[in-house]
């Protein structure tokens, strides 16, 4: 697995002796970007999808819990590199993988790094496991990714689903949620739980069905309220859930 990271420390030799380990040292490691203090470092984090953060302490106009702070919520793992070992209790509480103290010993950084790989490759394989095209509803739930990694869905909330290229925005009786699986991932996720096909572009509950309005294909009106198209090669299989 292959890490995209990024260095923030203000010092310009401990950025250079760092990178140059983690360049020989950890092939999972790709940098991706360098920062000198907390502006800096916040930008490259807002601007990059980022596995791990290396991150010095002490910093101009800042420290490493400042910029993490102003973060907040973060899915991207935190290696502290700092030259004081008073910080580590902060830093644990900072939920930091690791701590590294300068001068930055090789074997230390190698084992902070496999520990980090490990932590996201374990995430990653819950991910596959948990979120793989063939998944079923069970006991009236089906997950769905998030950035985070996955949320629980009751299946019965589900009023539809509507297509969006690769993606799939899930209608939910009081709000909504867009996923980056395609209507044919939930077609099959729910195809035994009471949901029809009824169009290109809908997957709907037929529980939520309040009317059916006549046409070549026709209508269906939720209890919500909301009226969606139905294809006319979708109509006799929609029809036959009420028969």
């Amino acid at each position: 697995m292959i890490l995209d990271a990024i260095l923030v420390e203000d010092e310009a030799r401990s950025r250079d002796i760092l990178r140059n380990y983690i360049t020989k040292y950890c092939p999972n490691i790709n940098l991706v970007g360098e920062a000198s203090g907390v502006d800096e470092g916040l930008e490259l984090i807002r601007n990059h999808q980022l596995d791990l953060v290396f991150l010095d302490v002490e910093m101009p106009y800042g420290n490493a819990f400042d910029l993490l702070e102003k973060v907040g919520d973060r899915t991207f793992e935190t290696v502290f590199v700092t030259a004081y070992d008073h910080y580590a209790k902060d830093a644990l509480n900072a939920h930091a993988s690791y701590y590294l103290l300068k001068p930055i010993n090789i074997d230390e950084l190698i084992k902070a790094v496999d520990y980090v790989v490990a932590i996201k490759t374990k995430e990653s394989q819950l991910k596959d496991k948990v979120l793989s095209a063939n998944i079923k509803a069970v006991d009236g739930k089906i997950t769905i990714p998030t950035q985070e990694g996955f949320e629980v869905l009751q299946v019965n909330n589900i009023l539809y689903c509507e297509a969006d290229n690769n993606y799939t925005t899930i209608y939910l009786e009081d709000t909504k949620k867009v996923v980056s699986k395609t209507l044919k991932y939930f077609e099959d996720a729910l195809t035994d739980s009471g949901f029809a096909r009824i169009h290109k572009s809908y997957l709907v509950n037929v529980n939520a069905i309040t009317k059916y309005i006549k046409g070549k294909g026709g209508q269906v009106e939720l209890k919500s309220g909301k009226v969606l198209s139905v294809s006319a090669s979708k109509k006799a299989d929609l029809l036959n859930y009420f028969s």
